[in-house]
């Protein structure tokens, strides 16, 4: 299974790098990971809706062209699972014959809505929000956490 990543936005913190770093290391077990980073449109201090929803579609742009497989853009209206339930659907993807999952997180703005419209399933981590390079940490735990269960690993419980 191929495991894309797409992001808006770099990693800042050394930290925040770092356990990245270790998901992937860990990931690598269970699948093949691709994360790309992707340039975050500069605004303005206060920007109109035009100039986000401007932003948001340049950003889309550079999105399709790492997006292929199963398209899960990561967004606040979508479906909150458990991580057994993740663990599920990342199984049933590849016995559905996809042999990638792109998993997409947009900038502080959120995604622009034909990245949205392309998902196969919208996912939602929580109804709180998070800082986007947290949510980077975070997913790639949850898709670790993920191929521990399906793999009938010690890790989730």
């Amino acid at each position: 299974m191929n495991i894309i990543l797409i992001v808006i936005g770099k990693l800042k913190e050394e930290y925040l790098r770092n356990a990245c770093a270790e998901y992937a290391k860990r990931l690598s077990r269970f699948c093949t990971l691709e994360i790309h980073e992707l340039d975050e449109c500069r605004l303005s201090d206060s920007p109109s809706d035009a100039e986000i929803s401007a932003a948001l579609k340049k950003e889309a742009v550079q999105i399709k062209r790492y997006a292929k497989g199963m398209i899960v853009p990561m967004c606040i209206e979508g479906k909150q699972l458990t991580s057994p339930e993740l663990s599920q659907k990342i199984c049933d993807a590849g016995v559905n014959g996809y042999s990638s999952i792109t998993f997409i997180i947009g900038s502080s703005f959120g995604l622009d809505d034909e990245i949205k419209s392309m998902g196969d399933m919208k996912l939602s981590m929580s109804k709180m929000t998070f800082p986007h390079q947290l949510a980077r940490v975070m997913l790639l735990e949850q898709i670790y956490r993920a191929f521990q269960i399906s793999s009938g690993g010690k890790y989730h419980k």
